[in-house]
């Protein structure tokens, strides 16, 4: 499940509102064990998102870098080859 989580700092464009609540969504579903939370749970695990999200908008927000931005372009297309390479069979 954590895979599906990019890097989200450092890139032209930066990162969107999809993007974060995307990763958001998949560390809260990783850490509750569930993709799908009871409906007991719904509330407790939406709210959890909304606040993981924050709090990735605001690291995002504070981080610091002399790097150069990533292309988003090059970066899927490195993580299209190692894939390629990792289930090549």
């Amino acid at each position: 499940m954590c895979r599906n989580i990019r890097q989200l700092h450092n890139f032209d464009p930066p990162a969107s509102e999809d993007e974060v609540r995307d990763a958001s969504l998949q560390y809260v579903r990783k850490v509750s064990g569930s993709n799908k939370p009871s409906q007991a749970n719904t509330e407790a695990f939406e709210r959890t998102v909304d606040e993981v999200a924050d709090a990735t908008r605001t690291l995002l927000a504070e981080l610091v870098t002399a790097a150069p931005p990533k292309n988003r372009e090059v970066e899927a297309a490195k993580r299209r080859a190692r894939a390629e390479a990792r289930f090549a069979a």
